[in-house]
């Protein structure tokens, strides 16, 4: 049976003063009509029962999404006590999906990516079970065909085809991390090469076992739990042990190792929405190629990017290529080609010890 496991952890500031810590951005209105979390759910819903829909979040924003998500039922929240990476999480998710479904198959998706078409997702989905089903050690993953030479993805290298009269399904040949420019553009170039989405599909079982051949601490640590799931001694026996993990990704401690990997190719778009940038991919500019949401009146401002409020008015008079957002306790005024530059902002706002508005 098909579990869709929804990962909820992150806390991303890339999106400050929107995005807080206790308000991470798959909480966010970007470019969609809901929430990223709440788009990603309602993708999903179609593919799974509704007790089959789980998502992995931590303490900071477990009531933020009971609130975004309120049919969600109470033990289909897995509360993670600290971050500590995917690997962890996923393996956490195995075990309380076995606990009630020995077969389960889980669909692994992040909360805070804008997937569309939603029916091209759900063939995608379709397609992997199958493969699942056909290879049931089997570890699949999507790839997205690049469009440009990104410099902020991983890459995945795709081999030979996992069956010959099927031109879909592909061996993963080797994984490649963040490259620069001039290596991204010649993965584009050599039509080798995909983004890795981070979406996966495979058995709860052959999860747990892969953790337990090449993340054996992993592993270990989450037979102590196993039995404990649904129990009292559920809550004390998770807070003891999961702050013990590796802080390791499912990447590094599985996929990478791992020898029956596959890829499909993702017949869907995909953005990671990973800066403010992102927006004008995802919402159409005006004539001005400004992206706009809120109030704004501009003269001669062109290319930038705005987030307000329906009660507060941004205005600006000669300016070209700029970040602006304004919150009720923080506004953000910056040049949007220095992505980094936020990353630099949010050290000083700590230096300076303003963390309340992190």
């Amino acid at each position: 049976m098909l579990h869709a496991v929804v990962m909820a952890g992150g806390s991303g500031t890339r999106f400050w003063p929107q995005s807080r810590r206790g308000l991470p951005k798959q909480f966010l209105r970007l470019g969609t009509q809901r929430t990223l979390i709440q788009e990603t759910v309602y993708r999903c819903a179609p593919l799974v029962a509704p007790q089959n829909m789980w998502v992995v979040a931590g303490p900071t924003h477990a009531q933020e999404t009971r609130r975004q998500l309120p049919e969600l039922g109470e033990a289909q929240l897995i509360i993670e006590p600290c971050a500590r990476n995917t690997a962890p999480a996923i393996g956490l998710a195995a075990i309380q999906l076995l606990a009630s479904d020995p077969d389960a198959v889980m669909l692994v998706v992040p909360a805070d990516h804008v997937i569309t078409p939603a029916a091209a997702f759900h063939e995608a989905a379709r397609r992997a079970v199958k493969l699942v089903q056909e290879h049931p050690q089997g570890l699949v993953l999507f790839g997205v065909p690049p469009t440009f030479p990104a410099t902020g993805f991983g890459y995945i290298q795709r081999g030979e085809l996992v069956d010959p009269h099927d031109h879909g399904a592909r061996h993963v040949a080797a994984f490649k991390e963040k490259p620069n420019l001039i290596t991204a553009a010649r993965y584009l170039a050599s039509d080798e090469y995909y983004w890795n989405c981070g979406i996966f599909v495979w058995r709860a079982r052959s999860i747990y076992d892969a953790l337990a051949e090449l993340a054996p601490e992993i592993a270990s640590r989450l037979d102590r739990l196993a039995p404990l799931v649904g129990t009292p001694d559920w809550n004390a026996a998770l807070a003891d042990e999961f702050p013990q993990f590796p802080n390791i990704s499912i990447d590094y401690a599985v996929l990478e190792k791992a020898r029956n990997v596959y890829v499909l190719p993702a017949p869907f778009q995909w953005d990671d929405v990973g800066s403010w940038q992102a927006l004008a991919r995802l919402q159409k500019p005006d004539a001005d190629g400004n992206v706009i949401d809120g109030l704004f009146c501009g003269v001669e401002s062109t290319g930038c990017i705005i987030r307000s409020s329906s009660e507060h008015l941004v205005t600006a008079i000669g300016v070209k290529d700029l970040i602006i957002v304004h919150t009720p306790t923080a506004t953000l005024v910056a040049d949007k080609r220095d992505e980094d530059a936020i990353k630099k902002l949010i050290l000083e706002i700590e230096r300076a010890g303003l963390d309340r508005f992190l």
